[in-house]
């Protein structure tokens, strides 16, 4: 009886045993598992940002190959790669208002146009104007303990807008606010609308946001219209472009036909799955380009030349 007792403590210490080691090894496999799906998920991250940094610097070898490249209209360019594609999208900044030089009004109906309150609208035009405006004489401007209370703190820079991104700081937009849409575009944001880089009077009319056309006083219909009506037939000659800023009435003259010489390109990457599907990563990166005209001033050599480089995330 005493020996049948003990044989059967022994077995059921090796079915806990088993089942111990059967816990622990399940354990240990979905670890390994989920290391190697992370694994995965960033190598291919990884290789989706320099398909995207890739596609960008292809897009510039087009830009400057000329128009059997690419049209001055374009809206960007689509790459195939054996394991990946890409989309870049050309975005000028002569399509944009000069975030130096816009006046009030203009910024006001921009953030309205983007989805503002017009309380919300106000604050934020009111902080732009003044971190680009001299500080008051003796005091601190209006928003400047605001500021101070950040973590990290700093102080407004109360002169122009050098880059982009400083909208980031100002009281009020929010990275919602700046980015908008980022993967498709649907939504602007304030960068698709504002730039430090714009020479801030007129805008290119073939690639300009509804936003930033109701933003200098074209009615959002007609901005609608022209924005329709681009997309198959671009606006390429100036008594066309006359004939469209006489229908607009007073803001028409506020349009033009040129895309300047300061573009971001943007280019989202997608990885192939082994099947030959598409991942659901994504990764964007953009870059600020200049471009240098023949016999400029600098002695820079003709063509595209990078700026910055954004790694979007």
């Amino acid at each position: 009886m005493a020996n049948s007792r003990q044989k059967g403590s022994a077995l059921l210490v090796v079915l806990w045993l088993t089942a111990a080691l059967a816990a622990i090894g399940l354990a240990v496999a979905n670890n390994v598992r989920g290391e190697t799906d992370r694994a995965a998920t960033g190598m291919d991250d990884v290789k989706a940002y320099f398909v995207a940094k890739g596609a960008i610097e292809r897009a510039m070898l087009r830009m400057t190959w000329g128009q059997d490249f690419y049209r001055f209209t374009q809206p960007g360019f689509d790459f195939q790669f054996p394991d990946a594609q890409a989309h870049v999208d050309i975005v000028p900044e002569a399509s944009k208002l000069s975030m130096n030089l816009s006046r009030p009004e203009e910024l006001q109906r921009l953030l309205i146009a983007l989805g503002q309150p017009e309380d919300r609208a106000t604050e934020i035009t009111q902080a732009i104007l003044d971190w680009r405006s001299p500080a008051p004489a003796g005091g601190e401007g209006p928003f400047d303990s605001f500021y101070l209370s950040r973590t990290p703190s700093f102080l407004a820079r109360h002169a122009s807008f050098q880059e982009n991104e400083e909208l980031l700081l100002v009281k009020g937009v929010t990275p919602d606010l700046y980015f908008g849409t980022s993967l498709d575009g649907s939504r602007a944001g304030l960068r698709d609308c504002l730039s430090a880089h714009s020479n801030g009077y007129a805008i290119d009319i073939n690639s300009a946001r509804v936003e930033t056309m109701i933003a200098i006083g074209i009615d959002a219909e007609d901005a609608a219209t022209i924005v329709k009506n681009r997309t198959t037939h671009p606006i390429m000659d100036w008594p066309e472009l006359a004939g469209i800023q006489q229908s607009l009435g007073p803001a028409g003259p506020r349009l033009r036909i040129g895309r300047g010489g300061m573009f971001t390109l943007r280019a989202t990457a997608v990885m192939r799955r082994p099947d030959g599907g598409l991942s659901d990563l994504r990764r964007t990166v953009a870059a600020l380009i200049k471009e240098w005209p023949g016999n400029n001033q600098f002695g820079k050599r003709p063509g595209f030349e990078v700026v910055r480089w954004y790694d979007r995330g």
